[in-house]
């Protein structure tokens, strides 16, 4: 399973919010290029990098951010925030991403994004499906919509989505454990490689997503407390080689 970093972006700074909320952003560094190098350092070779900034203004801003990591580290970024055009999606592989995370447009414009999956591929684009009480909720989290979580991950499986990010929102930057119940649902409904984010504040919690058959595990701000270190990060990296 992938340990994956998630690199927030607001301003070219990386910071951490606790249920997507921006009031209660935190700054944890104001270089997330270093930031980076220091997860390569550590045998992370994937990174969740979120345009907060382009999340909320439904538009790529923060890509040279993205370019500067993409260029000067060997790790595989997946790129996601307000990409809503074709324009941007552009923009976010020709800065270096390997991925990009969509999320709004698969509820907003089905069939963009579906032309998107057609000419880049189900493997380079990855579902995100943010939820809150089994619900997908979109535009930086402030939507709720009446899409099911099943319904709506199974439907774009059939249109080529290979890849989901699942966040529960109430579990996000909580550190109380992620959501094992709702990700054990998923993947007994939808046949999908998962990645689990939200929650996550220890090494059990990571061994845990593994064993119930996640395909990762994104992990922010129990690095960036230190609930998890990099070392332990490391030596579990090693262990499962």
């Amino acid at each position: 399973m992938k340990i994956i970093p998630a690199i927030d972006i607001i301003e070219g700074k990386c910071v951490r919010l606790s249920q997507g909320i921006y009031q209660t952003k935190k700054i944890y560094s104001v270089n997330p290029l270093e930031m980076a190098k220091k997860f390569y350092d550590h045998g992370i070779r994937n990174i969740h990098l979120v345009d907060l900034d382009g999340a909320r203004s439904s538009k790529i801003i923060n890509y040279k951010v993205l370019e500067s990591i993409a260029s000067k580290t060997d790790l595989s970024i997946d790129f996601g925030g307000g990409l809503k055009s074709e324009k941007d999606v552009e923009i976010a592989f020709n800065s270096g991403a390997e991925k990009i995370t969509i999320g709004s447009i698969a509820i907003e414009k089905p069939k963009t994004f579906q032309s998107w999956l057609l000419k880049y591929g189900g493997n380079k684009i990855i579902l995100g499906a943010d939820v809150k009480n089994k619900f997908i909720c979109i535009n930086g989290w402030i939507d709720k919509t009446d899409h099911q979580i099943y319904e709506f991950i199974n439907y774009n499986k059939s249109k080529g989505v290979e890849y989901v990010i699942c966040t529960d929102i109430e579990k996000d930057g909580m550190l109380n454990g992620p959501s094992f119940k709702l990700y054990q649902s998923i993947l007994k409904n939808c046949n999908i490689k998962l990645i689990g984010s939200g929650g996550i504040s220890k090494i059990s919690d990571i061994e845990k997503l593994s064993e119930i058959g996640c395909h990762g595990a994104i992990i922010g701000k129990s690095l960036y407390e230190k609930k998890i270190s990099l070392k332990d990060i490391k030596k579990y990296i090693i262990a499962k080689c």
